[in-house]
Formats: structure tokens, C-alpha cells, sequence
């Protein structure tokens, strides 16, 4: 049997950072108290102007790299997950294998929005498991979406940031991965997302007027507000009873950062304690497909998450796609 296991992991947090009280000047609102009491955030952090999604892509996968020590032209395939790419077409994994040199590497994007990184992962390690020819796979989540803010809607700009994170897999004999669980409730795919600059609505000075001259993030219409809370539970219960397990089992959660007041309450959901967990919208903001392997990389460095360790990651967001997947920590 073949298995995909997290050799290394890496994150990339943008250097410019702007706070609560930045945003404030911005937008001419206090917004600070709001944020910190119902969602967690207290800054974000942006990229360079002379930065792109590759390039945050970049940089955490050469950490990641260097600590599975893994080189470049080891990578069999790279798989980058975002909805902030650096062109419409190509795909980033292209730009990201051209400036790290891994000429071996064969490449795509995903696109789930913040569901990508997880699902990416788990089309990984389904692709190590199936196919010996693949040893070695960079999966990196990244959000560039401050290139995509409208900074005169508050619901928006108080909230998106800018980051990456990285994990190396490689095959092994050992479990590693144990399974994912995928779903989506697409009857709100025109809930929340960019959608200017697709065939839907192509790029038009008419419909560019609509969002402040550029495409931008967009909140459409509602829905509902205890969804999340709703649906992990359910995902991570399907995924943990396929594999005979149960919460209890699961040593460590990661789930996606937008709200923190969200993870609590689904942390009481599944009567789990917070230590059980762990957070980066407080620090980060909120980096979409990035926030995940963010999360996991900032919990594995502090050592939070130790060989042998369950890991459960259970992800959502625009389409309204969601993703869980189960990890035997191994390294």
C-alpha cells in the first residue's frame, strides 16, 4: 500500500501590515471593537505592490521545501489552490514552477475558493496513492485578494488579507492520509465571490462600473449565518465514522479562519475543548485558501501538533464549496 504523507510544511505572511485602527483611517468608521469582539481580527497583512500570487506561493513553498529537504527538481507535480490567480490563463502552478526551477514538475491550479487547499490535498494524496510515478507533490494555498477589495465597502475590506501556505507530500508505506470528505451547496454559488472578469460578466468599462472600477470580492446575498456551524460538524462526523473513529479521537482541529466566534461555537458543537485548536484571524486576517495550511504551519511550529497526532482540517467558502480531510501526523 501507498500512502501520502506530510513530509514538511511552510507559510508565507506578507511583511506590510495594516490594523484595525489603518482600516478605520480608510474608511472613515470604527470598526475595531466590532471585529475584535465578533470575529477575531485585529490585523492583516497585504503583499508588496510589486507582488503576485506566485510569488506568495513561492516563498512558502521554499520553506516547506527546505524543511523536508526536498530540492526543486524532485517535485513530481504542483498544485497550487486559489481564486486569486496571477492571470485568468495560464495557471499559477506554472509561474510557481518556472521561479522555483522544478523542472520535473508537472502542474495545475484548483479552484474551490477557500475549500481549495484542503480539496487540493486530497486530490494529491489520492494521486501519490494511485501512481508510483508520483513521489514528491507541492500543494500550496495562496490568496492575493487585496488586489481585490473594494476600500469603500466595509463588509469586505475589514476582513480579506494576503498569504500563503505550503505542504511537501511524499509517498510512504505509513498512513498518513486517511481520508476526505467533500461537499457543496451550490445554490448560493452567487452568494459570495469576484464575479467580474469571467464570462458571466466580462470585464467591461459598464461592468466594471459596478464594483468600483475593478473587479472585487463581493457579499451578493446572504446565507445563512449558522452555516458553517452546521456543516463541519456533519463533515468531519461522516469522514471520522468511514474511518471508525470519533471526535474524541482527533487530536488537533484546523478549521477555516474567517470567524473565530464560528469555531467556538462548533468546537461546542462537538464538544471539544479550544486547546483542541488552534487560530491566526487575530494576526493574519483572513486568507481564504491560504488559511489553512497557514493555520497548520503556525500550530506545527509551536508545537501543537506532534507525530502520531489526528489531525482533522475542515474548510468552506465561496461556491459554497466545503472540504474536510483526516491526517496521521507522521512527521
Amino acid at each position: 500500500m501507498r500512502y501520502a504523507n506530510i513530509l514538511a510544511t511552510g507559510r508565507y505572511v506578507p511583511e506590510k501590515v495594516l490594523t484595525n485602527a489603518d482600516v478605520e483611517r480608510i474608511i472613515g468608521e470604527p470598526v475595531d471593537a466590532w471585529l475584535q469582539q465578533n470575529v477575531g481580527i485585529k490585523q492583516r497583512h497585504l503583499m508588496a505592490d510589486n507582488q503576485v500570487t506566485s510569488d506568495l506561493c513561492v516563498e512558502a513553498a521554499k520553506q516547506a521545501m527546505e524543511r523536508a529537504g526536498v530540492k526543486p527538481q524532485d517535485l513530481d507535480l504542483i498544485i497550487i489552490s486559489t481564486d486569486t490567480p496571477d492571470y485568468l490563463s495560464p495557471a499559477t502552478a506554472s509561474a510557481v514552477q518556472a521561479k522555483l526551477g522544478a523542472s520535473n514538475a508537472g502542474t495545475y491550479d484548483i479552484n474551490a475558493a477557500c475549500a481549495g487547499w484542503v480539496t487540493a490535498l486530497d486530490v494529491a494524496s489520492k494521486t501519490i496513492a494511485a501512481d508510483d510515478s508520483y513521489q514528491r507533490i507541492l500543494v500550496v494555498g495562496a490568496y492575493g485578494m487585496s488586489r481585490y477589495i473594494n476600500w469603500k465597502d466595509k463588509k469586505t475590506c475589514t476582513l480579506f488579507a494576503d498569504g500563503a501556505g505550503a505542504v511537501v507530500l511524499g509517498a510512504s508505506d505509513k498512513p498518513g492520509f486517511m481520508g476526505a470528505k467533500l461537499l457543496a451547496a451550490g445554490e448560493y454559488h452567487d452568494a459570495l465571490g469576484v464575479y467580474t472578469g469571467g464570462t458571466y460578466r466580462p470585464a467591461t468599462a459598464q461592468t466594471l462600473e459596478l464594483t468600483n472600477g475593478k473587479p472585487s470580492v463581493q457579499f451578493v446575498r446572504k446565507f445563512p449565518a449558522t452555516f458553517n456551524t452546521e456543516r463541519w460538524p456533519m463533515l468531519l462526523k461522516q469522514l471520522l465514522e468511514r474511518a471508525k473513529l470519533t471526535m474524541n479521537d482527533v487530536d488537533h482541529f484546523v478549521f477555516t479562519q474567517l470567524n473565530l466566534r464560528t469555531i467556538e461555537a462548533t468546537m461546542k458543537v462537538l464538544e471539544q475543548p479550544m486547546s483542541k485548536t488552534n487560530w491566526t484571524m487575530d494576526k493574519w486576517g483572513y486568507t481564504g485558501s491560504a488559511c489553512i495550511p497557514m493555520t497548520l504551519d503556525d500550530a506545527v511550529v509551536q508545537g501543537r501538533i506532534k507525530k502520531g497526532d489526528l489531525v482533522a482540517l475542515c474548510a468552506s467558502g465561496g461556491g459554497l464549496a466545503m472540504a474536510s480531510a483526516l491526517y496521521r501526523w507522521t512527521a
